[in-house]
């Protein structure tokens, strides 16, 4: 029997594991220089990714993390939620979607490393940047500054998360797969205006972290004054500049954002995967060691986690991994390992483009970190980085170019490049081009929606019930002040609706006959009721955090009830912003500029909607039965439940329910929230391209589309919310929509691209069994345009339209070498040959 050195004690190793295992747990030892992540002694470069446990479900994470290992990730990264864990004080839940030890558990299966990120202030456009809201209500908090009540909060959930941890030998000195953690968040952005309460509590959140012993190193990111004891590291598009406050340190780029979040009312931004390429190769031609991906895969906000406060409920990122992911099938090996075969979808090019850079840059990696380097300007924003091992001699290069025009460069005895604008050249043993950032040789997937004609191609029966507001249009609550209250003290975050009641007595009504209801609100949407009739909704600016309301009103001579409703989700920086009407003013206003401020008034208060309180959206509620069924839907009537039966689309697609017509609330499916919709807000009808030019810096103006759309109109329903049979959809319309046209539908790749330079491998695949039915288009030559506007050249190979036909139509996936010797001769001479096929899934 063989014994080893584990965390202190001399044990023995078993001679037979289980062959699903593919990462022994042994003890792993984990440091750094500033070349090299060093594990076990093997001096390293890692590539992660961002995959939020929560923003999926358990079913969904064995793919997404197999998927993130077949492209090239070396480790995955999440953060910690503590709202969701700590939703109550000293009360907490690790079950289900929130058992994230099981999801490390599953990335060290997978044969991947971990990086953990506790914040335990997260942001992540998350509600209430991932703090509970019970924390902003102690008494006497401040938060994220040298305050002892926050701290010692701060320190209770860190180490608890930590203790769990280690409970479940999740550290790599533990044999676990967890190789990094993180304290605070991006805490160097906003550190200014604490002074020196702010240096001092980042003092303080190293300390603290660091004497929990976890075996493992500590980052800050965004941190450039982070105690050199934990490593400082950049987040954003491009951290090529960004330098470590600690020589000894490695460059740690922990946040590259694969694209942006987006907005209610905003467009669709994109990010092209020739520039996220770019930005990574020329973060490690400037001596990057450790590159993550935010996000790799970007989920969605279930339930009211979305934060913003307008984000939107798809986090889809435009990661390389999209939203969608769908349960298949299970099957066992003897050992008792459990896989779950399930089939997501690729965003492409993105993941194929970035997966052959991971490739090649591992293939230099023994270089990159064992070797000194030197840089060499070969023209105005044309340079050659020249890595050389310190041992073996051996070479590795990175060509650059900045400008917006494309360079050919000579390099004498290693040879002649042609490098595109905007682009990266990575040369093995500096002589040979292996990836090109702005060569793409990989597919496109245009992914579409498909309507499931099988199981529900009869228009959806539908059943409804009105939010029942008796009580608070008549001004009573459950409680009385004084005063007007802030929205997040007074719900606890335990609906995004508040009531706010009061009366006015009028004796001249003569006076008040031309009135205005005045409302100074930092909520995000108001509705206002006047003797229980509504006189108008509205809701802020985006990226405007309050508004004034002001509407006539009727009122009569006696005693009038005023009862707004204010709903709010509360975003990352809203912890020293009021929301809600707190403090107003609320007024009247009459005839001559008579006023009457209704702010001291005696106020009603009740906290959420009665059908929450009913729990309407729960299929086993006892108020099911007062649901009324009948043809004729209400129409464009605010305030109202809507409840259907469906059967879940055939196949294993992912399934995503279309939520044309409705205006604004929230979904659930069997009782499981799918979160907020808003399909009634609109993006502006200016500032989209049908092209994107991506050379030059990114910024989140750029290349957007979806134009005078819904900013979300389909919503994604995981697989595992589905039953075999039938299944109830149910809605709270906010504003008055009709969910007449709502309808379910799968998402598949209607549409297949593909890329090749000359000498290049071309694989397609549809994925999830789909075949290709056709070719529409394919050409070896010079071909011009983008996937869905190919065109023929001045020259071209006359067999590659038969070739392509014979290796695909019919198949699932094929793959070929863009070559003469595949597809014949050409007449394009010395000209630089591509291959570009355009196919249909079927």
């Amino acid at each position: 029997m063989q014994y080893m050195w584990i965390n202190n004690k001399f044990l023995p190793i078993l001679a037979l594991l289980c062959s699903c295992l593919s990462v022994l747990a042994t003890g792993t030892s984990v440091s750094y220089d500033s070349s090299a992540i060093i594990i076990n002694g093997e001096r390293r470069v890692i590539f992660s990714g961002s995959i939020h446990y929560t923003r999926s479900t358990p079913e969904m994470w064995p793919d997404l993390i197999q998927k993130a290992k077949e492209g090239g990730l070396d480790a995955i990264e999440t953060y910690v939620f503590w709202d969701q864990h700590e939703p109550q004080r000293r009360k907490y839940n690790f079950s289900g979607k929130l058992d994230f030890i099981k999801f490390f558990k599953l990335v060290q299966e997978a044969g991947l490393y971990a990086f953990l990120r506790i914040g335990p202030y997260v942001c992540a456009e998350w509600n209430y940047g991932g703090f509970p809201m019970w924390l902003h209500n102690l008494p006497g908090i401040q938060l994220r500054t040298d305050n002892k009540i926050f701290k010692d909060e701060m320190q209770t959930f860190t180490t608890k998360i930590v203790d769990l941890c280690k409970e479940s030998k999740l550290f790599a000195p533990q044999g676990g797969p967890i190789i990094f953690a993180q304290i605070e968040n991006e805490y160097g952005n906003i550190m200014k205006p604490y002074g020196e309460a702010g240096k001092s509590y980042i003092q303080w959140c190293a300390n603290m972290a660091l004497s929990l012993n976890i075996g493992v190193p500590w980052i800050m990111c965004q941190q450039s004054d982070a105690p050199q004891s934990v490593i400082n590291t950049c987040n954003g598009f491009y951290c090529d500049d960004f330098k470590p406050n600690n020589p000894k340190s490695p460059k740690m780029w922990t946040e590259n954002w694969t694209g942006w979040y987006k907005d209610w009312g905003g467009k669709d931004p994109y990010r092209a995967a020739e520039d996220v390429a770019f930005a990574v190769a020329r973060f490690f031609q400037a001596g990057g060691v450790f590159q993550n991906y935010y996000m790799y895969h970007g989920g969605t906000n279930f339930g009211r986690t979305a934060g913003g406060p307008f984000i939107v409920t798809s986090y889809e990122y435009h990661a390389p991994l999209d939203e969608f992911v769908n349960y298949q099938y299970v099957y066992t090996i003897d050992c008792s390992c459990s896989f779950k075969k399930i089939s997501g979808n690729l965003n492409q090019p993105k993941w194929g483009h970035l997966k052959q850079l991971h490739a090649a840059i591992k293939s230099g990696e023994k270089v990159l970190t064992n070797s000194s380097s030197s840089t060499k300007q070969i023209g105005n924003g044309t340079d050659l980085t020249t890595y050389v091992s310190n041992s073996t001699g051996q070479k590795f290069c990175f060509l650059s170019n900045v400008n917006l025009e494309d360079a050919n460069v000579d390099l004498q005895k290693d040879g002649k490049y042609f490098v595109p604008a905007w682009s990266v050249s990575i040369l093995d043993g500096c002589n040979k081009e292996i990836y090109n950032t702005a060569k793409v040789n990989t597919q496109t997937s245009l992914m579409e929606k498909k309507s499931d004609g099988a199981e529900n191609s009869t228009k959806l029966s539908w059943s409804w019930v009105s939010e029942s507001m008796n009580d608070t249009l008549s001004g009573k609550g459950s409680f009385t002040d004084t005063k007007l209250l802030e929205q997040k003290a007074t719900t606890v975050d335990v609906s995004d609706y508040l009531w706010y009641m009061t009366s006015v007595d009028i004796d001249n009504v003569t006076q008040w006959t031309d009135a205005k209801l005045h409302v100074n609100t930092t909520g995000h949407v108001l509705h206002a009721y006047v003797n229980q009739q509504l006189i108008g909704s509205q809701w802020e600016a985006r990226g405007n955090n309050r508004f004034v309301f002001e509407q006539p009103v009727t009122l009569k001579s006696g005693t009038n009830i005023i009862s707004l409703l204010s709903a709010t989700n509360y975003g990352s920086f809203f912890d020293l912003t009021p929301t809600g009407i707190a403090g107003g003013p609320v007024l009247l206003i009459g005839k001559g500029n008579a006023v009457k401020d209704l702010s001291s008034n005696q106020w009603s208060y009740k906290v959420g909607l009665n059908g929450e309180d009913r729990r309407l959206y729960d299929v086993h509620s006892p108020s099911g039965s007062n649901w009324t069924l009948n043809h004729r839907l209400p129409k464009r009537v605010p305030m109202m439940w809507y409840k259907t039966e469906f059967k879940a689309p055939s196949g294993t697609d992912p399934v995503v329910v279309d939520l044309k017509g409705m205006g604004k609330g929230q979904a659930w499916v069997n009782g499981q929230s799918i979160g907020r919709f808003w399909p009634a807000y609109i993006a502006d009808k200016t500032g989209c391209s049908q092209t994107c030019d991506y050379r030059g810096r990114y910024h989140t103006g750029n290349c957007m589309s979806n134009c005078a759309h819904p900013t979300q109109r389909w919503y994604h329903i995981p697989r595992s919310f589905l039953n075999n049979g039938e299944n109830t959809l149910i809605l709270f319309e906010e504003i008055g929509g009709t969910p007449s046209p709502v309808s379910f539908q799968t998402v598949v790749i209607g549409t297949l691209c593909g890329s090749a330079y000359e000498g290049n491998l071309l694989e397609m695949s549809c994925q999830k069994g789909h075949t290709i039915s056709e070719i529409q288009f394919a050409s070896f030559g010079d071909p011009q345009g983008t996937c869905g506007s190919f065109k023929k050249g001045s020259c071209e190979a006359t067999n590659s339209p038969s070739a392509i036909q014979k290796a695909c139509v019919g198949k699932t996936n094929c793959s070929f070498e863009a070559s003469e010797a595949n597809f014949g001769s050409s007449t394009c001479g010395k000209t630089s040959k591509r291959l570009l096929v355009q196919a249909v899934c079927n």
